[in-house]
This record gives C-alpha cells, sequence and structure tokens, in this order.
C-alpha cells in the first residue's frame, strides 16, 4: 500500500504551513551555488502544491522570504527574486489548471516593483480559483507582523473608536495579515533545524509540528504525504483530556 493510499482522506488538516530550510546545504554538498538550490526548491514547491491539491488540502502557506532574509548577501537576494519572478510566471498556468488560488502575506511593499507587480497580476488572475489556497510569505516576520497589528489596535484606541476592554484574541487575529485564513494546523520544517524562525508564531500555537533532516529540494510528493500521515496519528486535544475528546 502506497503512503497516498494510507492516508485517511476525512481526517485531513485544513492549513498546512512550511518553513522551507536546506536549499542551500542541499547545493553545497553537491559542490553547487546556493542558487543551485533555490532552482530545485521551486521544482518541490510545484511538486508539494500539487500534492495538496490532489489532497483537497484548502491551505497551504509557505515560508518563502523571511524579513531577515533582507541581510543575505545582495547578490543572492537578487538571484531569489528574479527566480521568483520567473517561477510565478512560468506556474501561473498550472495554478489556472488546477483550481489553485495565490496570496502572500507579509511586509510586500519592500519587494522589487518587478516582483511585487508579478506577485499581484499572478494573484488577482487565481482570484477566481476555489481550489487549494498557496499562500507565500515573503518579507515576513512574525514578530514584524504583531508589532504591526498592535500599532493599528493602538491607533483605532488613540482616535476613540476602539475601548481597551474590547481588545480579546479575535479581534487581535483580526489586524493580522492572516486574517482571511484559519490557523494552520500542521507545520513542516525541512532541513533538520527545530525552530520557528520567526514564522506564524501567533498562529501555530495549536498546530502540530513535524520537523524532517530532509532538505527541501527532496522534499517531495511522498515526504509530504509522510508529514500527512504523521499528522493524523497525533491527538488533538487543545487543552482537553484524552477521555473528554472520547465523550
Amino acid at each position: 500500500m502506497s503512503l497516498l493510499e494510507k492516508i485517511d482522506m476525512n481526517r485531513l488538516p485544513q492549513h498546512v504551513a512550511i518553513i522551507m530550510d536546506g536549499n542551500g546545504r542541499w547545493a553545497k554538498a553537491r559542490g553547487e551555488e546556493r542558487y543551485v538550490g533555490h532552482q530545485e526548491g521551486v521544482v518541490s514547491v510545484r511538486k508539494v502544491v500539487e500534492a495538496a491539491s490532489d489532497l483537497g488540502i484548502k491551505y497551504l502557506t509557505m515560508y518563502t522570504f523571511s524579513t531577515e532574509n533582507w541581510k543575505r548577501p545582495e547578490e543572492e537576494v537578487h538571484a531569489l527574486m528574479t527566480l521568483m519572478v520567473k517561477a510565478i510566471q512560468r506556474e501561473t498556468p498550472d495554478l489556472m489548471k488546477n483550481n489553485v488560488r495565490l496570496d502572500a502575506i507579509g511586509n510586500l511593499a519592500r519587494l522589487p516593483e518587478e516582483a511585487r507587480q508579478t506577485l499581484q497580476e499572478c494573484i488577482e488572475e487565481t482570484s477566481i480559483n476555489t481550489g487549494t489556497t498557496v499562500v507565500l510569505a515573503l518579507s515576513y516576520s512574525a514578530r514584524w507582523e504583531i508589532t504591526e497589528a498592535v500599532r493599528q489596535i493602538a491607533e483605532e484606541v488613540r482616535k476613540g473608536d476602539l475601548a481597551v476592554g474590547a481588545i480579546d484574541e479575535a479581534m487581535v487575529s483580526s489586524y493580522l495579515t492572516t486574517r482571511a485564513f484559519p490557523d494552520p494546523d500542521l507545520l513542516i520544517r525541512t532541513g533538520g533545524e527545530q525552530r520557528l524562525s520567526n514564522f506564524l508564531l501567533w498562529q501555530l500555537s495549536y498546530a502540530e509540528f513535524y520537523f524532517t533532516d530532509i532538505y527541501w529540494p527532496d522534499f517531495r510528493k511522498e515526504e509530504f504525504y509522510d508529514a500527512i500521515l504523521y499528522y493524523q496519528h497525533r491527538e488533538r486535544r487543545f487543552g482537553k483530556t484524552s477521555e473528554q475528546l472520547i465523550l
């Protein structure tokens, strides 16, 4: 029986978040430039999006470029932005064919004009699709996101449009960049690291974590199915006891 056949289609996560790590190390291990690892990583993105779409997973958020990544060498940042533009242009027809919708979160104003325009064009073109929504986290960090939310809430209070007593968890969530999506049920991180790296700190409070030593360029459909199976063997209690879940 294949991994796909083992998956219980009635117990799928609604939202999967992925920290795609290991492109550079994958390339270095093969004596290649880091850019080659990023190129191969794009192939993994395509394969995983196909797998998620085939399963019917509604949301897939991929940590594509963090706020901290701006600190990388200028030539690598430029190469990544160029790669992103080419990848989006190349993949848009397949997104339309597979009924996949693209969206993005993060400080998108920092992106180069060409990257921002290409991204927006794809978001608009795929907005009519009703299948899996792929969310690219670009120029994103959770601390930036939460800080921006606090500033907006504070401004509403200052203007007298919001009472301090009205601030609760649901309201904070409504000011985050992810307000249109449910919180992730499963976080996948490739590349052997076991940390969140400033990714969706608020939203991942009750997610299941799946860490693998596999570098992102080697993470394809079978590896994704394995992560889904891991999720399906977890008992999600949300603060309750196992006995309460049975009742």
